[in-house]
């Protein structure tokens, strides 16, 4: 082993063994299919007192598989373009620094794929084939991220494409499959999440601004600049939360939703984390911190709509 890649193992902490694999998951990033679910679920719960434990826990692994296989046909992709080196910070690292063979990782992004689409066959048994063709969209989309000839992780339109299809498609389809049906209400209520889900994005295009824009990409932080970019995060932050608050004053939100506020703190780590940095390394707790204020908000959020229900 090199010493520069020994030099960013130890700066990340990052161990062998089982945590080899962990890290090909991208841990931090998975809080955008638990999210998703966990709040389109608790809000049929709570508005049409519907809760069906299987399809729950079919919709909640299958969007994580789909997730984790996104990220490995990134690290996958990247790696075969040249983007990954060892001394990248932004990647899970097993295939540059940790030696797993990169056709080990697209075997096993495919294989979450097949146990996905096992799942979302028992999911379209107990609701509707229409699930199928949202899911094969999803799915094909998950992979066109990072694979194909035009990657749209590439573009400007990769926090756009993530956050509704993580965030406002996934609430939906987890709605839907417990009751039969959309509401504008459940729609309105997957915004913030949609925009939490797209602020991890843009806050890991942030961090690897200056080695995007070497290798061509056209990320919305590389055509506004880091300054910019930092700004356009923050503003993202201050619109979800308004919409959060404007859904409780219209009643479509409990009271209670005013504990998703207590993840601001989170957030405005995330933008202090930002400031003033510019190497990949100095960034890496601000990224960590956006996927925490996803997971905070969001896991507060499903919980206020028990409380509701409770109360």
């Amino acid at each position: 082993m090199s010493h520069d890649k020994m030099d960013i193992k130890e700066a990340l902490n990052e161990k062998e063994g089982f945590q080899v694999w962990w890290r090909l998951l991208r841990p931090h990033t998975l809080t955008a299919s638990f999210v998703p679910v966990f709040v389109g679920t608790m809000f049929a719960l709570i508005h049409d007192n519907t809760f069906h434990i299987r399809l729950f826990l079919a919709m909640l692994i299958a969007s994580i598989l789909i997730q984790a296989a996104t990220n490995m046909f990134n690290e996958y992709y990247d790696y075969v373009r040249g983007l990954d080196t060892e001394k990248s910070v932004g990647i899970g690292g097993t295939i540059v620094r940790d030696g797993v063979q990169p056709k080990t990782v697209l075997q096993l992004a495919f294989a979450f794929f097949g146990i996905a689409i096992l799942l979302g066959i028992y999911i379209c048994i107990e609701s509707s084939w229409w699930i199928a063709v949202i899911g094969a969209a999803s799915m094909l989309i998950g992979y066109l991220y990072t694979g194909g000839p035009f990657p749209i992780a590439y573009t400007p339109f990769g926090e756009l494409f993530s956050g509704f299809l993580m965030g406002t498609v996934i609430i939906a389809i987890s709605y839907y499959i417990q009751t039969l049906m959309v509401t504008k209400d459940i729609i309105f209520v997957s915004i913030p999440v949609a925009i939490f889900i797209g602020a991890i994005m843009l806050s890991n295009n942030i961090r690897d601004l200056d080695g995007d824009k070497k290798s061509g990409r056209k990320t919305i932080a590389i055509l506004i600049g880091r300054k910019n970019a930092i700004i356009f995060l923050a503003t993202m932050f201050f619109v979800a939360y308004a919409i959060t608050a404007s859904l409780i004053l219209t009643g479509i939100l409990p009271i209670w939703s005013l504990i998703t506020f207590l993840s601001l703190k989170k957030a405005v780590d995330v933008i202090s984390g930002f400031i003033g940095k510019t190497k990949p390394l100095e960034m890496m707790p601000a990224m960590v911190a956006t996927g925490k204020t996803n997971s905070i908000y969001g896991f507060l959020l499903g919980i206020s709509l028990i409380l509701g229900k409770l109360f």
